[in-house]
């Protein structure tokens, strides 16, 4: 028989339950891969799992603090470098006035220094090359080689002849250029005395820098160093190098002081103290500089295209070749500052490089300077007026991380590296087991209090949370893998919390059908009316809860993003359960002879103050005379 009209059907709602039940474990066990107890994992965060916290300072030329909106720029842009590898976990929040904080959850400190490794981008034409003399092998290797060619632009531009980056002269198989480990962090020199934390706390000068170079390195040596117009030829007097020992004495900051020229000339000077110079000693692009490639001194002339000057970086899969290209695309001045330094290089004018600079084909090559770093330095072969593409030995990987660092390499501040925070993956289970602890008893208590107050009744409440639980924690698997959300300890807090809104839902519910049967209605029809009067002080309760998750998720940063997308998580999925089950199954179980009897159901005096079977006592008003 149908139910009169008007009258839920509450085996609807339950069989739309269901079908969202069977939807979103579809999900769970066809959406991921491995076993199965894989695919019911959710991703967890930094402080559950394990992972590194570093943190960075930003530097300036004049010691200054930056100002906001340099810092937040900053932050942005290592945020996106750090979404662009993929990490399972990607926190970057401003810390005073100064400081950028990166979390990764899973990754070791190592990923976390290539963030910040990103500062200031420059091409420069490369007019000298020499080996390192400083080095264990004074003979030169062979420099990183890769390709360039040339692609049409959006506009239609002419594909020129390609650009190639290729080694002096010798042979074998070079790395690829673009590889991050070409290019090793640079390390403090062994060489520093007490002076040296003085220049990385930033107290000396550099008027006092180059004083201190000057008396380490004395008089003798300082005057023949001078006087050099090129690198000794170690090859033919190989004691020319004694003269400059005292060179090997400077540390990073004070060989960032040095004239570039002296820095190329001296041969004492080694790539090792090249890399220790701050952050930034190479960066202004109206000046000469020196950097290393492979165990090679170059002499860079000054950067005439900078890292503003690229719209786009990508790798890409050549469809031709087969092989893992990065693809460079130019803004609209950019593109003309690109041309005309490839116009330059190829005819080797304004400035030329000498032999030693030439690559395999003759041609002058352009060296990519990512901070103090050559990440790449292709030889030109061509004038090259559309956007370009550096080829070579590159892995998916290595193509990305090259894209990676021409995309984001422009960063407004330079930044050292001050603190590396590691927490352990045994300490991230200590806090995941904390958390699920004080989950499970915040449950415990809602439930011990449901049964002993409501008796019956409870028995709605303890199905809820276990449906919301199981709705919550298919929800996590799906968004882990979807939109990357990733479980912390400020998330297991907003799923606690929770706890409490579904809590006040109960009692909204059960308290008013208990005001129904005070007023003399029976249980079954109580529970339809008190429904009617309670769903919308339930919907407007849940609905504030969600406003102020928002709302904090919003203006938050951090940890406290996860505990306001969690806390309105959960109300969401509560509100789902409280129309799709807990209505309906109370109207379910006001047909049962449990539901009538005070003592199971837990209306207690109520239903002995109003039998179940008496009808609803007219209500008589009296007027006044």
């Amino acid at each position: 028989m149908a139910p009169p009209q008007g009258q839920m059907r509450p085996g609807r709602q339950l069989a739309v339950l269901g079908l969202i039940f069977v939807v979103l474990y579809l999900l769970v066990f066809l959406g991921g891969s491995g076993s199965i107890t894989d695919r019911l994992e959710p991703k967890l965060g930094l402080d559950l799992i394990g992972g590194s916290r570093v943190t960075y300072t930003a530097t300036t030329s004049n010691g200054q603090a930056p100002q906001a909106d340099q810092l937040e720029e900053a932050r942005q842009i290592i945020e996106s470098r750090a979404n662009a590898y993929g990490v399972s976990e990607a926190e970057v929040v401003t810390e005073g006035d100064r400081n950028i904080v990166v979390s990764l959850a899973g990754e070791s400190d190592d990923a976390l220094a290539n963030l910040g490794q990103a500062a200031e981008l420059r091409f420069r034409k490369v007019l000298k090359v020499t080996g390192d003399a400083s080095a264990a092998a004074v003979a030169p290797s062979a420099t990183p080689s890769g390709t360039a060619t040339p692609t049409p632009s959006a506009t239609g531009a002419t594909p020129t002849p390609s650009a190639s980056a290729s080694g002096g002269q010798g042979g074998g198989a070079p790395a690829p250029s673009g590889s991050p480990s070409a290019t090793p962090t640079p390390t403090p020199s062994a060489t520093g005395t007490a002076a040296t934390e003085e220049d990385q706390s930033g107290t000396r000068t550099p008027e006092q820098l180059l004083a201190d170079a000057k008396r380490k390195v004395g008089d003798a040596a300082w005057a023949a160093a001078s006087a050099l117009e090129a690198p000794p030829d170690l090859s033919t007097d190989p004691t020319a190098a004694k003269s400059f020992e005292a060179f090997t004495k400077l540390d990073g900051p004070e060989v960032s002081v040095l004239d570039p020229k002296m820095q190329f000339n001296v041969p004492t000077i080694g790539c090792a103290q090249l890399d220790s110079r701050p952050p930034g000693s190479i960066q202004d692009p109206a000046k000469q500089a020196v950097s290393c490639e492979a165990s090679q001194k170059m002499f860079l002339d000054v950067a005439k295209v900078l890292g503003t000057d690229v719209s786009d970086a990508s790798g890409v899969l050549d469809q031709q070749g087969g092989d893992w290209v990065v693809s460079l695309d130019f803004t609209g001045d950019g593109q003309k500052k690109w041309t005309a330094l490839t116009r330059e290089a190829f005819e080797n004018t304004g400035g030329g490089c000498d032999a030693s600079a030439l690559g395999d084909q003759g041609k002058c090559r352009v060296a990519v300077v990512l901070d103090n770093q050559v990440i790449s330095s292709p030889e030109i072969q061509g004038v090259l007026t559309g956007d370009s593409q550096i080829t070579g030995s590159f892995s998916s990987k290595s193509a990305n991380e090259l894209a990676g660092k021409l995309r984001y390499g422009a960063l407004p501040l330079t930044f050292t590296q001050q603190e590396v925070q590691n927490v352990s993956a045994t300490l991230g289970t200590e806090h995941l087991k904390a958390g699920l602890l004080a989950a499970g008893i915040g449950m415990l208590l809602v439930i011990i209090y449901s049964f002993f107050y409501y008796r019956l009744l409870g028995t709605v409440i303890f199905l809820s949370l276990i449906l919301s639980g199981l709705l919550v924690f298919g929800a996590l698997i799906v968004l882990g893998r979807q939109i990357g959300y990733t479980l912390n300890l400020a998330g297991i807090a907003g799923f606690i919390v929770s706890l409490g809104v579904a809590a006040d839902s109960f009692v909204i519910y059960f308290e008013r059908l208990k005001d129904e049967i005070r007023e003399g209605r029976s249980p079954r029809s109580a529970v339809p009316r008190a429904w009617a009067r309670a769903r919308r002080t339930i919907i407007s309760a849940n609905a504030i809860t969600i406003m102020a998750a928002v709302v904090l998720y919003i203006v938050s940063v951090g940890t406290v993003k996860g505990f306001a997308f969690a806390l309105g998580l959960a109300t969401v999925l509560d509100l789902v359960v409280v129309f799709l089950f807990r209505h309906p199954i109370m109207a379910m179980f006001a047909r049962t002879r449990a539901f009538l009897s005070p003592r199971v159901s837990g209306l207690g005096r109520v239903l002995e103050k109003e039998p179940a079977d008496q009808p609803a006592k007219p209500r008589t008003r009296v007027k006044e005379a």
